[in-house]
C-alpha cells in the first residue's frame, strides 16, 4: 500500500510553549521566524516520493505532547461553577489532565505518548515519556478526576468528545503488553468505568444524533467508544453503540458531502457516520447501506478538495488541518477494511495527509496543542 508523502527531514517540529503560551482561542501576531511558509513547503512535495512513519518522524511528533501535557496555561476549563469554592487552578481540578489547553486535548496528548512509545519503544525520549505518564496517571490523580466528574454540575462534562478520547487512551493501554501499561490501565480503570457508565446512561436518552463537524459529533463519539468496547470485550457497550448507531443512521441517504466543510470543522459529518457504520455493520449490509448514503465513495475517480486554512494563528480556522487528518483516517479505514471496494481511497488519504502534515512544522500553540494527535492517529492506521 502506498505510504504517505511527508517532508520533515529538513525541519524541527514545534514544541508546545510552557506557561507563557498564548491563548489558542485568540488570533495572535506571529513573527515571520516562528512559522514556516506552508505554501513553499507544499510546493516541494514530490508525489512520487514516499516516506514511512519512521522512528525519526515519531521522535519529532513526540515533542508536541511531551511539552504541552505539563503546560497549564492558557487553559479553557469549560467548568460550571456551583459556588465560589469550586474555582481552582487547572492542576488542582485536574491533576492528571490539566495541560494542553483543555481536558480532552490533555487526554489525547497522553494517548499520543502511549501510542508513539508502544509503536516505537526506542524513541529518543522513551524514558522521559515513561516518567511523565507515571507522574500523570497515578491512582491518586485519577481518583481526583473521578471526583470532578461526579460533581452534579459535571454530568455532561466533555460529552462525548472527551469521553471518546479517554476510552481511546484506555484501549491503547489495555492492548499494550508492557508492565507499566498494565499498571497505568489499572490506575485509569475507575475513570474508564465511569465514562463507560456515562455512555450507557446517556445513549438511550439521546433522541437525535448531533451532526456537526466539531467536538459533539455523535458518530465520532460512538466510533472510539466502540473500539474500546471491542478491545475490553464489553458486550453491553458494544450492543448499545451498535443499536443507537443503527437507530440514528441506518435510514440515512445521499449525504451532502459537497456542503462540507463548514468554516472550522475538524470532523466530516458524512465521513464520521461512514466510519461508525463500517465498524458495526456486516460487510454486505454495509455495502448496501453505503450505496444509498455515499455511493460516490466507490467511484474510482472520487475526489474531494482538502480543507484550506487561511490563518494558522486562529484557533478555530486551524481546525481544518484536523479535518484533513480525520478524513484521511476514515479513507484509510475503508481502504484497509474493504480494499476491493475502497482501495482507491488510500491515495486520497495521502493527499489530505501530505497537505496538512507540513503545517505541524513550526506551528503555533493554536494547532500544536492538539493537531499532533490527529496526525499520529491518521498515520498509525495499518497501511
Amino acid at each position: 500500500m502506498k505510504k504517505i508523502v511527508l517532508v520533515l527531514a529538513a525541519f524541527s517540529l514545534f514544541s508546545c510553549k510552557k506557561e507563557t503560551a498564548s491563548d489558542p482561542e485568540q488570533k495572535e501576531e506571529t513573527s515571520s521566524d516562528s512559522l514556516i511558509d506552508v505554501e513553499t513547503i507544499t510546493e516541494t512535495i514530490n508525489p512520487e516520493t514516499t516516506v514511512e512513519f519512521t522512528l525519526e518522524e515519531a521522535n519529532r511528533l513526540a515533542e508536541l505532547p511531551l511539552e504541552c501535557v505539563e503546560t497549564q496555561y492558557p487553559n479553557k476549563l469549560s467548568q460550571t461553577l456551583e459556588n465560589a469554592e469550586a474555582i481552582g487552578e487547572p492542576k488542582e481540578l485536574h491533576p492528571a489532565f490539566f495541560g494542553c489547553f483543555d481536558w480532552h486535548s490533555s487526554v489525547h496528548g497522553h494517548w499520543s505518548l502511549v501510542a508513539l512509545l508502544k509503536r516505537f519503544p526506542n524513541l529518543d525520549k522513551a524514558d522521559e515519556i515513561r516518567e511523565k505518564l507515571k507522574t500523570s496517571l497515578t491512582a491518586e490523580n485519577i481518583k481526583a478526576e473521578v471526583d470532578y466528574f461526579k460533581r452534579p454540575q459535571a454530568l455532561s462534562y466533555e460529552r462525548t468528545y472527551g469521553w471518546a478520547w479517554l476510552l481511546k487512551l484506555a484501549e491503547e493501554l489495555k492492548t499494550w503488553d508492557d508492565p507499566m501499561a498494565v499498571q497505568l490501565d489499572k490506575n485509569l480503570q475507575p475513570l474508564t468505568d465511569l465514562i463507560v457508565s456515562r455512555y450507557l446512561e446517556f445513549l438511550p436518552k439521546l433522541n437525535y444524533p448531533i451532526r456537526v463537524g466539531e467536538h459533539t459529533n455523535t458518530a465520532f463519539g460512538l466510533g472510539f467508544a466502540y473500539d474500546y468496547a471491542v478491545a475490553a470485550n464489553n458486550r453491553d457497550l458494544q450492543e448499545i453503540i451498535s443499536k443507537r448507531a443503527k437507530d440514528f443512521y441506518l435510514k440515512d441517504d445521499n449525504c451532502p458531502i459537497a456542503w462540507e466543510p463548514s468554516g472550522y470543522d475538524f470532523l466530516s459529518p458524512c465521513l464520521e457516520e461512514v466510519d461508525i457504520m463500517r465498524r458495526i455493520m456486516p460487510k454486505n449490509a454495509f455495502f448496501l447501506w453505503i450505496e444509498d448514503f455515499m455511493p460516490e465513495l466507490m467511484e474510482k475517480d472520487f475526489s474531494i478538495e482538502v480543507g484550506e486554512v487561511s490563518d494558522r494563528s486562529d484557533g478555530k480556522l486551524v481546525h481544518l488541518d484536523g479535518l484533513n487528518f480525520s478524513r484521511a483516517w476514515v479513507f484509510n479505514g475503508l481502504a484497509d477494511t474493504y480494499p476491493e471496494k475502497f482501495g482507491h481511497l488510500s491515495s486520497l488519504a495521502d493527499n489530505h495527509l501530505s497537505y496538512s502534515f507540513p503545517n505541524l512544522v513550526g506551528d503555533s500553540y493554536e494547532g500544536g496543542h492538539w493537531l499532533g494527535t490527529f496526525a499520529i492517529y491518521a498515520l498509525s492506521r495499518d497501511k
